[in-house]
């Protein structure tokens, strides 16, 4: 078997190809492997802030001074992220992934030992910070799709579906166990089993080497792919849908508490799988417009529910179906940002579009936290709506173009 970055994946075993979509795809030699690796370090991204929340919170007393280091900890991650990816794209991912890995798992240690040893404040901030050169693992997954299904745009929109899903199982996963952990064993468990598990799934992943995109040679050096036609809108597309979520699980915590969220992650990940099995569109800024104009319509369910009836169980229901837009939109975007950024960029464009979405997330979340506290949740649930009627305005007007001019081209 090839081992070096710029081996070409062995053929597929022969054999009858199996009918369902997911498992061709996992027919794809070596993906199996690097997906598994993948997994194990994506899951704790579901648990880091929750984790440090509880851990800080519990420990000094304060869910201000929790919000405001894992608010540093966004920032720095909003700031270091592409500069990391770009160094992914122009030197590889192994050799990057793992040494970036081990000093975002090192912050995450010395975190949970500050808040152990009752260190003074400033150390948890710095800590935090640290654990922002942490790579975009499902960008690097999707690089790989990328990579080994170039010349299948079916199969690559399936990986993306499948892609997508497994970002909501760790989001509904990642959570839940973060919790169990601090509660059932020590604070300090969450974060520390978390570190672990990102650490040990990097080293995994990164020794998949057959699968590894290769590192195109750079003989000029290229420009951002912020720049490239359509790309600015796209990602300004993300950053108004990141403002959905970020609206969305403040005003939703505050009305029913957290776990009300896994029925949204739910929908979305259901979504995502059916999504996967549909034919790839030709035209993506136009799906991508339907999308959120889909995500538009079902944002306004949970204002109903809680308007009309109070119920905690129909704004469960509703959150369900509201999370049906979720992941088609997401697959349909991420789909976009590959085809209108340059292959030895891939990394740098899809963490460009992770960045816009974690800063939509941020100012969703103030926007969320300010509404609950001076109108009431009732009027809190009106801001995802806007914020995906939002995107969908910014979509219509500058993606479709793009999308498919690309599509003619590519």
């Amino acid at each position: 078997m090839p081992t070096g970055p710029d081996a070409s994946p062995s053929p597929a075993p022969a054999g009858p190809a199996p009918r369902n979509a997911y498992l061709r795809l996992l027919r794809t030699p070596g993906a199996r492997a690097f997906t598994a690796g993948n997994l194990l370090a994506r899951l704790p991204i579901g648990m880091f802030s929750v984790s440090a929340v509880l851990m800080i919170a519990g420990s000094r007393g304060s869910y201000a001074l929790a919000g405001a280091v894992t608010a540093t900890g966004l920032v720095a991650t909003a700031v270091v992220a592409p500069l990391t990816a770009r160094l992914v794209d122009r030197y590889g991912q192994a050799r990057i992934a793992v040494p970036a890995t081990a000093l975002a798992a090192s912050g995450s240690l010395a975190l949970a030992l500050c808040v152990r040893l009752d260190a003074p404040t400033w150390t948890l901030f710095v800590a935090y910070a640290a654990t922002a050169t942490a790579p975009n693992t499902g960008g690097m997954s999707r690089a790989r799709w990328s990579h080994l299904l170039r010349d299948d745009p079916a199969a690559l929109h399936t990986a993306n579906s499948f892609e997508q899903a497994a970002d909501e199982l760790c989001f509904m996963l990642g959570p839940v166990l973060a919790a169990t952990l601090c509660g059932a064993l020590f604070p300090e468990a969450g974060t520390v089993t978390a570190a672990v598990l990102m650490m040990t799934g990097i080293l995994v992943f990164a020794a998949q080497r057959s699968t590894e995109p290769p590192v195109a040679p750079r003989t000029v050096r290229p420009r951002s792919p912020f720049r490239s036609p359509g790309m600015p809108a796209l990602l300004a597309v993300f950053l108004a849908t990141g403002a959905v979520f970020g609206t969305m699980e403040v005003v939703s915590i505050a009305h029913a508490g957290g776990a009300v969220l896994a029925f949204q992650a739910t929908g979305s990940c259901v979504a995502g799988l059916l999504y996967g099995a549909l034919r790839p569109a030709r035209d993506l800024g136009g799906r991508l417009a339907l999308c959120l104009a889909a995500m538009t319509a079902l944002m306004c369910l949970p204002l109903l529910a809680v308007a009309t009836t109070g119920s905690v169980l129909a704004l469960a229901l509703c959150l369900l179906a509201a999370g049906a837009a979720t992941a088609p939109t997401m697959v349909t975007g991420m789909t976009l940002v590959q085809r209108l950024t340059p292959a030895a960029q891939l990394n740098e464009g899809m963490t460009l579009a992770v960045t816009a979405l974690l800063g939509g997330v941020a100012a969703g979340s103030a926007t969320g936290g300010w509404l609950v506290e001076h109108a009431g949740t009732a009027a809190g649930y009106a801001a995802p709506a806007c914020a995906a009627g939002l995107a969908f305005a910014v979509s219509a007007v500058g993606t479709g173009r793009a999308g498919r001019a690309k599509a003619a081209t590519g």
